[in-house]
């Protein structure tokens, strides 16, 4: 039977930066919120922060949406993530587990959490950095814990067991959902759903392959031999 990703427990949101994707993802049912972040933005061409903020948010008000701080100093991160969360009921603000001189941000999330200002941890790797940010954050705030799962996997770790670990630490924090972040292939949203995580986030080029769910293999092998063929034959191959 072939799966549905509308069937599935785990929440997708989309990642991205580019306002017309970021509105028509919006519109599909199985995407239950968004986040964006200062590379995908740069990518882009996003050169006005709060402009660009404000005009998706006017257009986008019900699903939860991350922006990001982007000071490296802890008193202009907390007084820009004020701000931020000031833009929309829906607003989440991605805080950085620390900053890049690895201080860690918990003090700012602590206070920020509060002002019950809606928060999303990002830029998370270790057990360690998870238990730092579960004693600052409260069951009364909704937040996310987003860990970057497709870069611990990029360094050749599996970064299941760390998920599934941060699940059991969040489990007391009744509005916190831990995001599986950085996905590498759709595979990695069956991943998410099966261990129970609450949300995963996915760019564009992930969720263009949706559509191959269970496609037959055999169909599939015969596209690729063809886009091998057709390839060489629009480039002219001669031996």
């Amino acid at each position: 039977m072939k799966r549905s990703i509308e069937s599935l427990k785990v929440k997708i949101f989309a990642d991205g930066a580019d306002l017309v994707g970021m509105l028509e993802m919006n519109s599909k049912n199985y995407i239950k919120g968004l986040t964006t972040n200062p590379t995908l933005m740069r990518n882009a061409g996003i050169t006005h922060y709060k402009d660009f903020a404000l005009e998706v948010l006017s257009q986008i008000t019900e699903k939860p949406i991350s922006f990001e701080v982007f000071s490296d100093d802890l008193e202009e991160m907390k007084l820009q993530a004020l701000q931020i969360a000031s833009w929309g009921k829906n607003v989440y603000v991605k805080i950085p587990v620390t900053n890049t001189f690895g201080i860690s941000t918990t003090p700012i999330i602590k206070h920020l959490v509060e002002s019950e200002v809606k928060v999303n941890i990002t830029a998370v790797m270790t057990s360690g950095q998870v238990e730092r940010i579960a004693d600052v954050l409260s069951t009364d705030v909704p937040s996310y814990v987003s860990i970057f799962a497709g870069r611990i996997a990029d360094t050749g770790h599996d970064p299941v067991p760390l998920m599934k670990q941060a699940l059991v630490i969040l489990k007391k924090l009744k509005n916190t959902e831990l995001i599986w972040a950085s996905p590498r292939e759709v595979l990695n949203i069956y991943q998410a759903d099966e261990i129970g995580c609450h949300v995963i986030t996915a760019t564009s080029s992930i969720l263009a392959k949706i559509e191959l769910l269970d496609k037959n293999l055999e169909d599939y092998s015969l596209d690729t031999v063809k886009m091998f063929f057709n390839d060489a034959k629009s480039a002219g191959f001669s031996l």
